[in-house]
């Protein structure tokens, strides 16, 4: 039995969330849903981005329309034309057995005398931006007086760009007697007047805590020299070879300048932003769904809307002016009980937003550097080394093995797969062997002295490798419990967890070292060897490593450079993949 027929829906809604697969509702789902179908009342709803909120107020605003009339029952306000049109699929979707239900989007870009003549053939809900349902008020081509029900969905940030005014106007060709329901990530002054102004005792309901940061979301910080952040991203990037993220720009100039210089250097990029048409914009959001794009450059603005739930990380490639944006930016990632990073990149004079945000999202930052370029050949090592061993053989290839074995006559099995390896790896170690330190140290006294956990603590910690990550089913918290559970720490004696797709790192203060290094000797989950080793540049530790297999000291190896053990029988064999354009010779994630 769903637990979505516990909430009052009926049949045809509870059929479509069984062909959707949804089994059980979000908490603002479990909220809202009650509130709206048994009582005729105003509504506030305060809950993150990526929480369900379409349809915590889709599924009561279809059961309770006429859908026998061709009347205007049902108004959907919404800040971009993305989000217009992905709440118009989903409210599709969820009313596709409800018969003679039409829902129909209105929005700038397209032509408005088709949108007219949609809703002139009956459209029972219409979702529309504000801008283009304004503009058609005016010309008379939609009739929003006999509605029962209007929502304001992402109503922070249809004040944050400036509708106001817009939406002010709009709700004045309402009835009084209509039901307003509000649906808003923040509580800014200005969705408070909205309120005031435009509802009557509204039900107030919050999902977390009021304008707070999504828990499932960890927030890290990056002080690096002013003309140091463009390098910065890119080594984040290298250091995270399955990134698909959102680098969040101030302006369209940076936006597009920093898009540009990202696939001149090799990566998967695309710039969304407001001097783009439509047509652009449409183009590099569908690439970024399909993950054709992984580094999607974008104004706070264009970037309003983007529904994707697999984003892994943000990058505050500037911070905003507004705390609030910053929550809208990290709310995209972290999504659908899914854990995501957001991550900063300051310099010295910026670093007292860090603690402002802090306060009012009400979660800690993570001090943490900027990858060195050795750590990074480390990473791109053990992916690449992972890469080879999970690509499917191409039977085509079979016939030309003989000429192939001519060709490699003479190389012993180690040999090979140095060279094999050093194909790709010998690009990042040519590139980064002698790059400089990013980090800069000035101001770090004074933050660490406030009280944020920093990369590398004064007392001394030791960073740690370990052969299980995304592909295993982990993420950075799910890994962490693990840890804590594993060795019986507390939650602060693990930290700067970083997970990548077929292993992972983290850091413990330098006193557990033994402690960590005994547990994981001989140790197995599922019949499969957990190995955790101290992670040092790959000339130096991976050596020792090594000589340990060689005699036979250690087992398993680390997913990349031994068969031991299923991958997929260990914590649900989650699967990742990334790509990277062909043909560029410089750094680029993979």
């Amino acid at each position: 039995m769903s637990k979505f027929e516990t909430l009052g829906l009926d049949k045809p809604l509870l059929d479509a969330i069984s062909d959707l697969g949804f089994e059980t509702p979000s908490e603002v789902q479990e909220k809202s849903i009650p509130i709206l179908l048994e009582q005729e009342t105003d509504l506030v709803a305060l809950a993150q981005t990526g929480t369900g909120k379409t349809a915590a107020f889709g599924f009561p605003m279809i059961q309770k329309i006429q859908a026998e009339s061709r009347t205007t029952q049902g108004l959907i306000l919404s800040p971009t034309r993305e989000l217009c049109l992905q709440i118009t699929n989903e409210l599709k979707l969820y009313s596709k057995y409800v018969k003679g239900l039409n829902t129909v989007a209105i929005y700038g870009g397209a032509s408005i005398t088709d949108q007219a003549r949609q809703i002139k053939r009956g459209a029972q809900i219409v979702v529309a931006t504000p801008g283009r349902m304004k503009d058609m008020i005016g010309r008379g081509m939609v009739d929003i007086s006999k509605i029962d029900y209007c929502v304001l969905d992402e109503a922070d940030e249809m004040l944050n760009m400036g509708f106001y005014e817009d939406i002010k106007d709009i709700l004045s060709n309402t009835p009084e007697e209509k039901f307003t329901w509000l649906f808003s990530a923040t509580m800014p002054k200005e969705v408070g007047s909205i309120a005031k102004k435009f509802m009557r005792k509204p039900v107030e309901i919050t999902v977390g805590t009021k304008n707070a940061g999504v828990s499932t979301v960890q927030h890290e910080y990056y002080l690096v020299g002013g003309r140091d952040r463009y390098p910065a991203l890119k080594r984040l990037a290298d250091a995270n070879p399955g990134i698909f993220s959102v680098i969040f720009c101030r302006t369209k100039r940076d936006t597009q300048r920093v898009a540009e210089k990202l696939i001149e250097d090799g990566y998967n990029a695309g710039a969304l932003h407001g001097d783009l048409s439509q047509n652009q914009r449409d183009l590099v959001m569908n690439s970024f769904r399909k993950k054709q794009v992984q580094m999607l450059v974008a104004t706070d603005v264009a970037a309003r809307g983007i529904d994707v739930d697999d984003i892994t990380h943000v990058i505050n490639y500037q911070l905003p002016d507004e705390i609030e944006t910053y929550t809208h930016r990290s709310g995209r990632t972290g999504r659908a009980g899914k854990s995501g990073i957001s991550m900063v990149i300051v310099t010295r004079s910026e670093t007292r937003k860090i603690k402002a945000i802090e306060k009012k999202i009400k979660q800690d930052f993570i001090s943490k550097k900027i990858p060195t370029g050795i750590e990074i050949c480390e990473i791109q090592l053990y992916h690449l080394a992972n890469r080879i061993k999970e690509t499917e053989v191409n039977t085509e290839i079979d016939n030309y093995l003989p000429a192939i074995n001519d060709v490699l006559d003479g190389l012993d099995r180690e040999e090979l797969i140095k060279k094999i390896v050093s194909v790709e790896f010998t690009r990042f170690y040519n590139y980064y062997s002698k790059t400089r330190d990013l980090n800069s140290t000035e101001g770090s006294r004074d933050r660490g002295e406030r009280g944020s956990k920093s990369d590398a603590p004064s007392n001394g910690s030791v960073r740690y490798f370990i052969n299980v990550g995304e592909r295993d089913g982990y993420d950075w918290m799910s890994l962490k419990d693990f840890l804590r559970e594993t060795l019986n720490l507390e939650k602060e004696d693990v930290f700067n967890v970083d997970t990548k797709d077929s292993f992972s790192f983290f850091n413990s203060d330098a006193q557990h070292t033994e402690f960590i290094l005994q547990t994981f000797t001989e140790f197995k989950v599922n019949g499969r060897f957990i190995n955790v080793e101290v992670s040092k540049d790959p000339g130096g530790a991976r050596k020792g490593r090594n000589r340990d297999r060689k005699r036979g000291h250690r087992k398993g190896g680390d997913g990349g450079y031994r068969k031991g053990g299923d991958t997929k029988s260990f914590r649900g064999g989650k699967k990742g993949g990334s790509g990277r354009r062909g043909g560029k010779k410089k750094p680029g994630f993979y």
